[in-house]
């Protein structure tokens, strides 16, 4: 046996397989990205938000994924605790699905799905067909992988070293399971280090007294992925993927606890030892999610108090900045500080928003004089921000480095400035409510709210791209842009015509209708240009929308 040889092979096709799996993740994030996260973002119950995560982890073949969606809803607070539990333990089940599917023998599709997904990619016009495509495509080339995975263990198969080696390890479990979990963590995906052990167990070398304590690491180790990619956002994005992280932790530790007893895990279905690790590995993730939807609010108190708030949290413009003066000569480091800034004007931008439709219809001077205030905080940050990253660009800086400050000052001035027009243009309007103006009539008020719910979306997509700069967040921005426009040209048709019909609360209120539709247009122009650059990395935005000339 040539090992050096078999382990260039086996290497490659790993490697293989994780592109694979970018591949399909990237495809169905591209063409149908705007699906997955309003799934995600609009999980609703715990049961629903299981489901909607079990299918968006079966659509992007990562839970991984999920997670980091799901991080981005909570942060902005569009997402509770316990139904982001929920959802990343559906995504893990969903991922423990996929691995089921692929457990199987469809190696004859594998030359279909590449001849045809490529093709697709390489040929279509559309770009959804495009990504479609290479979704596809990398389906087939992850069934390629797991045959390349096979082949290479042949020779392993037949060495006679082989059954001392498996025996040396298997005498101890426990550290087993603790090199498969760094193992899944060190590859990033669960599915890839799964799927390595069951073509292993499908070869004969991975007993199943071996197998079941690498089945338990790996599902260990997909908890530790999300929560090592989450280290760096704010507490409320650490919260869930730690939430997910001791569910399994517990639940592994369980069954190695029955497995240490010597208890038979013969019973498992399945005719082959792999076919009884998939089935394990898929009950895992089964009860997991059962048990889960119950003691998701139990969890979610606990990692609470593991995850504390910061002081003064509690208070909307109590804030203890991250602009520290002693990272000025680590830009590395400076520029994090000031991204949690701009995100913290994010959060505020998002708070002031959020109630200002009720505010206008209903008004109080302490709800007014409370908004104020916010921005007053969001002026305060947008010129720290902007002397801070001054400070930085003084510095030695890479490319890389300029651009992201470039980057995170024009974002600072375009939430201040979205700031403005809620404390100039929509707390005017709520005013001159308080001074007696007109209430509006009642179509018209209805489609100011359907309005301000499609911006106040955009803005927490917002929030959402400053966490995680994903093109498939900055592409949902733009077309919920248009989704804007077409909803502000309705309502002023649709207010012009009640003026011709002479309602009388239309022509009353008919300036601050107008007024709150181009503010909340500006708002939205606002936030949404905060995508450009990530759209532009992508190659995926237009320079302009003017035909060129013949």
């Amino acid at each position: 046996m040539n090992l050096p040889a078999v382990a260039l092979e086996l290497a490659a096709a790993t490697v293989l397989m994780l592109y694979a799996v970018s591949l399909v993740k990237k495809g169905v994030e591209t063409a149908w990205g705007d699906l997955v996260a309003r799934a995600v973002g609009g999980a609703g119950g715990r049961p629903r938000a299981a489901v909607y995560g079990c299918l968006v982890a079966i659509a992007l073949q990562s839970s991984t994924a999920v997670a980091m969606l799901t991080a981005g809803f909570a942060i902005s607070g569009a997402m509770a605790l316990d139904v982001g539990l929920a959802v990343l333990l559906g995504a893990d089940l969903g991922s423990a699905l996929v691995v089921k599917i692929l457990s199987f023998d469809l190696h004859w599709l594998a030359p279909l799905l590449i001849v045809g997904g490529g093709l697709l990619h390489l040929k279509a016009h559309t770009r959804k067909a495009v990504e479609a495509g290479r979704a596809v495509l990398g389906i087939g080339l992850l069934l390629l992988s797991l045959q390349m995975i096979g082949h290479a263990t042949l020779p392993l198969a037949q060495s006679p070293l082989l059954p001392s080696a498996i025996a040396f390890i298997g005498g101890d479990a426990l550290t087993v399971m603790i090199l498969a979990a760094l193992f899944t963590w060190a590859l990033h995906s669960s599915v890839a280090a799964i799927l390595l052990i069951l073509t292993f167990a499908t070869k004969g070398l991975v007993p199943l007294d071996v197998g079941v304590p690498l089945v338990l690491g790996v599902n260990l180790g997909g908890g530790l992925i999300a929560l090592w990619l989450t280290r760096g956002l704010p507490v409320e994005g650490r919260r869930l993927p730690l939430g997910n992280l001791l569910f399994r932790a517990l639940f592994s530790a369980a069954a190695f606890a029955v497995f240490a007893l010597h208890a038979p895990f013969a019973w498992l279905p399945g005719g082959t030892v792999a076919g009884k690790l998939v089935n394990l590995h898929l009950l895992f993730n089964a009860m997991l999610v059962l048990v889960g939807l119950v003691t998701c609010g139990a969890m979610g108190r606990l990692v609470r108090l593991l995850t504390p708030d910061a002081a003064g949290e509690g208070d909307l413009t109590a804030h203890i900045s991250a602009l520290d003066r002693a990272l000025i000569d680590k830009p590395a480091q400076a520029l994090a500080a000031a991204a949690r800034e701009v995100l913290h004007m994010g959060n505020l931008t998002t708070r002031m928003l959020e109630p200002v439709m009720t505010v206008i219809q209903s008004p109080t001077r302490g709800a007014v004089d409370a908004l104020r205030r916010i921005d007053g905080e969001i002026h305060r940050a947008h010129s720290e921000i902007k002397l801070y990253v001054a400070a930085v660009n003084r510095g030695v800086l890479t490319e890389e480095q300029a651009r992201r400050g470039i980057e995170l000052t024009e974002a600072a001035i375009h939430l201040e400035y979205a700031g403005d027009v809620v404390a100039k243009s929509l707390l005017q309007m709520a005013e001159e409510r308080l001074a007696g103006a007109g209430a509006f009539s009642q179509d018209g008020w209805r489609e100011l709210l359907l309005l301000h719910a499609a911006v106040f979306s955009n803005v927490r997509l917002a929030a959402n791209l400053l966490v995680s700069p994903d093109p498939v967040i900055a592409r949902e921005m733009v077309r919920q842009k248009e989704h804007v426009r077409r909803l502000m040209e309705e309502s002023s048709k649709n207010h012009l015509e009640r003026l011709r019909q002479g309602v009388a609360a239309s022509i009353q209120s008919s300036d601050m209708h107008l007024e709150i539709v181009r503010a909340l247009k500006e708002v939205n122009s606002l936030v949404t240009t905060m995508a450009y650059p990530r759209l532009r990395e992508t190659g995926d935005l237009l320079e302009s929308r003017l035909i060129p000339a013949a």
